[in-house]
């Protein structure tokens, strides 16, 4: 890459400095709780803004996490950075997601084979149709046989990746919201980054996939803590970094 792109304008780092895959959380704490529970000898590589990215090694294999904060803006622009300007060649999104199915129990796991939204992101490429954001299915079917040997209860489907967090919805019944109208398709779960990365990945010609932890049931009322969700979807970060590993491979 030319010399003027480093540092970019979110990632003071050079291309040497990541792995080919990036473990990508939205809280910049998530991403310093994976580096100092699951990397070997991790390495602060960017703290722009306080969105740390760390890099060192799991089971010998390079690999790093960075946080890309909240909203599909925000991991808009900083999956677009990697994948374009340091090289990066998978970005794993590793985050919380709200279910709206009855069959799926808060801290399991979903995979998100593809992810809906309503956000405009898209209209950036000037295409003539609807585009369909979807996992690369390379990644989708290393991290789905790696959670069936590990015993973990994981779904794989659909997903929406909100624009809103707070809706002017809210002050609607449940059954006159469009949560309801996602949940007949078949949504499994709401989260906020997953379709701008899927994006991103599709346009670069790389590789993506978001693994989410329910967090919450936005259906039974049950949900985790904060400190929870930064600490505890463990499962999840191994799912996500032995993944990387077998990518490292291919």
């Amino acid at each position: 890459m030319a010399e003027k792109h480093y540092p970019t304008p979110h990632i003071n780092a050079r291309p040497e400095d990541f792995g080919k895959t990036v473990l990508m959380p939205g809280d910049p704490l998530r991403s310093k709780y994976i580096a100092e529970h699951f990397l070997k000898d991790p390495v602060l590589v960017n703290n722009v803004r306080g969105v740390q990215g760390y890099t060192g090694t799991y089971d010998g294999t390079k690999v790093s996490v960075m946080a890309s904060g909240m909203g599909i803006p925000s991991i808009g622009i900083y999956s677009y950075e990697l994948f374009n300007f340091f090289g990066v060649e998978n970005i794993i999104r590793v985050g919380s997601a709200g279910a709206i199915q009855e069959k799926i129990h808060v801290r399991d796991i979903v995979i998100a084979e593809g992810a809906c939204t309503n956000s405009n992101f898209a209209s950036q490429f000037h295409l003539s149709g609807t585009f369909a954001p979807i996992a690369d299915y390379t990644i989708l079917r290393t991290a789905a046989d790696l959670a069936e040997e590990m015993g973990l209860r994981y779904h794989v489907g659909n997903i929406l990746s909100e624009d809103n967090f707070y809706s002017d919805e809210l002050h609607l019944p449940a059954e006159q919201r469009a949560i309801s109208r996602w949940q007949k398709m078949g949504i499994m779960a709401l989260e906020m980054e997953a379709a701008a990365l899927y994006m991103n990945a599709a346009r670069a010609g790389k590789r993506a996939l978001g693994i989410m932890t329910i967090s919450d049931h936005i259906l039974t009322g049950e949900v985790t803590t904060a400190e929870e969700r930064q600490n505890s979807f463990t499962d999840m970060m191994e799912l996500a970094l032995r993944t990387a590993v077998k990518l490292d491979k291919l």
